[in-house]
């Protein structure tokens, strides 16, 4: 039978009625069935196409290696930190039996159930993580980073909204939806509040990357001491872990493409490993351990242990460690492919994996070494070696996935105005999420080593890692229940049984691990509120900025009063004033023509915003307008970028600027017809232009400069090379009107010329009689850090020979 075809006969095709059955099943039909989301995700795999498939395993097979490095090492230090101090593993293993059945329900609960089922529908144009859910809250709400938003950002195609969910969104959930947002919009303490949660998880990912590849080394290189004295040992863990995490973040400035391709390989070696040893241990001691997967263990085991076992959730938590990636890593793969890998590979091996330990621990009530119980113990010994070194592999893709992780949220962090202009390098030209930021990698670094070495056992890190992983879940939780409400229109019904339910038991954990504060868990306290001060100081800051510059913006009446020469000669060229204001004139232009006597013959207002979008498309990137009338050559574009676009550099950068704006001199003037009666004092009619058309720039000699041969020895100039700068039009030219063609022209001769880059610099000072903590978070904080970061030139790609900088101080 011609599956692809659809066959001939009375049988039909079996993809036909494939198709027919997955259509029904993904229609609004479907949502009266009420089949589980993740049964859906596994119809419409069938509804994909021939070639979708081994796409969906491929990325399912890429993910492992990228998404779970983390969650697979787990079951090297859960057992290890549970049983660590607080309980005791007696003969009727009555304590092993709760923490295995724990265990099972913990990954049932919160990964599969929480994240593969819900939370990765919650996903923004594709992407997942904190800012993700934040952003679709942000434009649900109309509530954003900075008061610099447009209605024609709302026309961008990745600022769609997410629909309710077909029928099952009632009228109920719009309504409800309807008042969370006024209720948002109308309180700022609100709005605050909702952004500090945002920047408490992202702290908290952070202090993460501090904590995780800390914890996976070392507990991975801790099985050196069932192969050693222990005095041998002491001398020897800690400096190798040491040396491991040293070349670990020595390499990352090569990027994760060069060396990504082992990741999969070595995490797929590893999970078949402890499940192969999971069930060789099950078999060979204890074929009725699965009896432990009942909940009424986990209630003997809190009746017996009490407070202990209460404080042995600590431990517990640990086997979730990394479970957040899944939805942080969603934009580089695919909602199917992480629910596919997870389900098919990942939560198997490691149930088998803890069933495993649990199986032999069950048999050996009293370990012959005086070491905590851990991984280890239960290999065999024949293949302690062997598993020691790939375990070792494991931890090290494991810490490489949470370090580039920590290197992506605060490029969206910095691009959200969030936290301080780093220096970001881009170590692939095809992957542009791969990024390296050198001063955050060697802070990451030092802190790493510093914990590694302060702590030196793993009871202690993995108090601290429990309480950053589950307090980054705790904040997916709260923005998941607003998320519920309104972007999918639900009722509040749901949205408060969903925070109830997950809220509650992360709360449980929450708890657990905070009463472990002074043993451990305050490392990633402290490093959440250094990074929160240094996070909300700079925002701060910037907020403070741009209400200054639209208090102290030029009105447009200024401008026309100055006449088409603004008042000043007018020279070849084209000058660019970056600004943050996307309309008026900033105050720097005054400021600036107060001080020189001449000015560019074309001027451009250029604004390079992002949007709450995690990308821009490239033709809808550029909104160009028109300041005053076309004889004054004043132009504004807005630069658009999502939070994961990358910038494009000088050249490329103004090459698409000039393009932008002659298309938009194209458009204007073919639509020339219709427009009001004072069209300068139109400044918010702008336009998108895409690329319409193109620059073509060649370098030319010019034959009275060239140097030909002499004999003399006398010294001549050197050659002089110009610019001849062309626009290469999609249709014939002949259509173009005169004065089109002569404002092109003169466009053309101002590029030939060159472009000047104007600056603000701009200072913040607290007014006199200002609140202590506003002096020092304006007058400290914030100007030190200014001074510390990357200036605005480099985040725009500015060549520094043709940049000018206008001093400006601001007293708020």
């Amino acid at each position: 039978m011609d599956l692809e075809r659809g066959g001939g006969g009375g049988g039909g095709s079996y993809l036909d009625l494939g198709k027919v059955f997955c259509k029904f099943f993904t229609s609004r039909n479907y949502e009266k069935i009420r089949f589980p989301p993740f049964a859906s995700c596994l119809m419409s795999l069938v509804w994909q196409k021939k070639g979708s498939w081994w796409t969906v395993v491929t990325l399912a097979y890429q993910s492992l290696g990228v998404v779970y490095g983390d969650l697979s090492t787990s079951p090297l230090y859960v057992y290890k930190n549970t049983f660590a101090e607080d309980i005791e593993h007696s003969e009727t293993n009555e304590e092993i039996y709760g923490v295995l059945s724990f265990v099972f329900w913990t990954l049932t609960l919160v990964p599969l159930l929480k994240y593969v089922c819900i939370v990765l529908r919650a996903d923004d144009n594709g992407e997942g993580g904190t800012f993700a859910l934040y952003s679709l809250l942000c434009r649900h709400a109309r509530v954003g980073f900075l008061p610099n938003g447009q209605l024609a950002d709302e026309d961008l195609s990745t600022y769609k909204k997410m629909d309710g969910g077909g029928t099952a969104a009632s009228l109920g959930g719009a309504a409800a939806a309807s008042k969370v947002k006024k209720l948002l919009e109308k309180h700022q303490v609100l709005q605050r509040l909702l952004l500090i949660l945002a920047l408490i998880g992202t702290c908290m990912v952070i202090g993460d990357g501090v904590l995780t590849p800390a914890i996976s080394v070392f507990s991975a290189v801790s099985g050196l001491e069932l192969s050693m004295s222990r005095e041998q040992h002491k001398y020897v863990e800690v400096p190798v872990a040491c040396a491991i995490l040293v070349a670990l973040f020595a390499l990352q400035h090569y990027g994760t493409h060069r060396v990504g391709f082992l990741f999969a390989p070595i995490v797929v070696t590893w999970l078949i490993c402890i499940s192969a040893i999971g069930v060789y241990n099950i078999f060979h001691w204890n074929p009725h351990v699965y009896q432990a997967l009942s909940p009424y263990y986990m209630y003997k085991f809190l009746k017996k242990t009490q407070r202990g076992g209460w404080m042995s959730l600590g431990g517990i938590l640990l086997c979730i460690t990394g479970s957040e990636a899944m939805y942080a890593d969603l934009g580089h793969f695919s909602q199917l492919s992480i629910q596919i890998a997870f389900t098919s590979m990942i939560y198997p091996s490691l149930i088998l994996a803890y069933m495993g330990q649990a199986a032999y621990l069950s048999k050996h009530h009293i370990i012959e070494s005086d070491y905590h119980i851990g991984f280890y113990v239960s290999v065999p010994e024949k293949l302690r070696w062997p598993v020691l070194a790939i375990a070792i592999l494991a931890a090290v893709v494991g810490s490489q996935a949470v370090i580039t992780g920590t290197f992506s949220i605060i490029k969206q962090c910095s691009a959200l105005s969030c936290f301080p202009r780093v220096k970001i390098v881009h170590t692939s030209s095809k992957f542009h999420g791969q990024i390296y930021i050198p001063g955050i990698n060697w802070m990451l670094m030092t802190l790493c080593l510093a914990v590694t070495v302060g702590f030196r056992d793993t009871r202690r890190l993995g108090n601290a890692s429990g309480l950053a992983v589950i307090t980054v879940m705790l904040v997916t939780t709260c923005l998941m229940a607003l998320v519920i409400v309104l972007c999918w229109h639900r009722s509040i019904f749901f949205a408060v049984c969903f925070i109830l339910f997950f809220g509650s038991i992360e709360t449980l954990y929450f708890s657990a691990s905070l009463i472990k504060f002074l043993e451990g868990a305050w490392v990633p306290i402290a490093l959440s509120f250094v990074f929160m001060i240094i996070m909300y100081v700079w925002h701060y800051g910037t907020l403070k900025m741009h209400e200054v510059d639209l208090q102290n913006k030029v009105s447009i009446d200024w401008l026309l009063g100055l006449g088409p020469n603004l008042g000043i000669v007018r020279v070849r060229g084209i000058g660019l004033i970056h600004s943050e204001l996307v309309s008026g004139i900033p105050v720097i232009f005054s400021h600036f023509l107060t001080n020189l006597p001449a000015f560019h013959q074309v001027l451009v207002f250029l604004c390079i915003k992002s949007v709450p979008v995690p990308y821009v498309r490239p033709e809808e990137r550029f909104l160009v307008g028109r300041i005053g009338p076309k004889e004054y050559r004043v132009y504004r574009c807005i630069l658009r970028y999502g939070y994961r676009d990358v910038h494009r550099d000088d050249i490329e950068f103004e090459k698409d600027l000039i393009c932008s704006i002659a298309e938009f001199i194209q458009f204007n003037i073919s639509h020339a017809s219709g427009t009001p009666e004072r069209p300068e004092k139109n400044n918010d009619k702008m336009i998108v232009v895409g690329a319409g058309l193109r620059l073509c720039e060649e370098e030319e000699m010019n034959p009275d400069d060239a140097a030909g041969p002499s004999n003399s020895r006398e010294i001549q100039s050197p050659v002089v090379r110009r610019k001849k700068v062309r626009f290469v039009l999609p249709e014939s030219p002949s259509h173009i009107s005169t004065s089109e063609r002569e404002e092109l022209q003169e466009l053309m001769e101002a590029r030939e010329a060159g472009m000047a880059f104007i600056l603000g610099h701009t200072e913040l000072k607290a007014k006199s009689g200002s609140g202590l903590i506003k002096r020092f978070a304006i007058d400290i904080g914030y100007d030190f850090l200014r001074r510390n970061c990357r200036g605005p030139a480099y985040a725009v790609n500015i060549p520094h020979a043709s940049t000018l900088e206008v001093g400006m101080v601001y007293n708020v």
